[in-house]
């Protein structure tokens, strides 16, 4: 086998930074998307009485706090850090949880006393809004941590994806209690994003589908990518 020239690692690491960039202009872009997203979900939760707008809401911030975990992550020295790999996959799980406790409780509350939502055209077109962009978003981010062997990066990318599903059935249980007046779909809804939240904080957290092969000497340094669970 031929030996690496010294110019390979120079190569590997300008590959490695010009990813991180790509992986932190795409955190900004969810950031700021997060936020206005985030403020208008509550708002319209509150005034209609929905406790799934809100806990949508409550989601968009714990998945922007997530979007500025991997700026941290993938911003100078970090690029390179196992340590900081390990620590920004940790704290994107713990995310996951944040919002499960509340939303369900309350989904709870709202079926046993038989609260009624208003209707929220608000809250729809956010929901439609969302169900087009963070698929984009999921998608690139996860692509990227699959070169970048970055268990941190999926799990964001899987909070955005995750956001995408909770908008579709959100959009679903909005709509249904607009023209239906089905108002238990919207506590119904509000159970699912606590349910799914708990799902994808264990798989985030053990760093399940991290793309190992692409960056090894990161990869095996994360919890979930030293048990052979990865792909070949």
């Amino acid at each position: 086998m031929s030996t690496l020239s010294p110019a390979a690692p120079r190569l590997e690491d300008a590959e490695r930074r010009r990813l991180a960039a790509r992986v932190r202009l795409l955190s900004w872009v969810s950031l700021a998307y997060m936020a206005a997203e985030g403020a208008i979900a509550i708002i319209a939760g509150v005034v209609a009485g929905s406790i799934a707008l809100v806990g949508f809401g409550l989601d968009s911030a714990v998945e922007g706090f997530a979007s500025a975990i991997i700026v941290w992550r993938f911003t100078g020295h970090r690029i390179f850090s196992d340590a900081a790999e390990r620590r920004a996959q940790k704290l994107v799980a713990v995310q996951f949880f944040v919002l499960a406790p509340y939303v369900g409780v309350e989904s709870v509350r709202a079926l046993a006393t038989g609260a009624r939502p208003d209707a929220s055209a608000l809250g729809i077109a956010l929901a439609a809004s969302s169900l087009v962009v963070m698929p984009y978003l999921g998608i690139a981010k996860q692509r990227l941590a699959e070169r970048l062997g970055s268990a941190a990066t999926k799990g964001e990318g899987r909070q955005n994806m995750l956001c995408a599903y909770l908008a579709g059935a959100l959009l679903l249980g909005l709509v249904g209690n607009m023209a239906f007046g089905a108002w238990w779909l919207d506590p119904a809804v509000g159970l699912l994003i606590a349910g799914v939240a708990v799902k994808e904080g264990r798989e985030a957290w053990r760093g399940e589908g991290c793309g190992c092969i692409s960056a090894p000497h990161i990869a095996d340094a994360v919890d979930g990518c030293d048990d052979g669970r990865c792909a070949p």
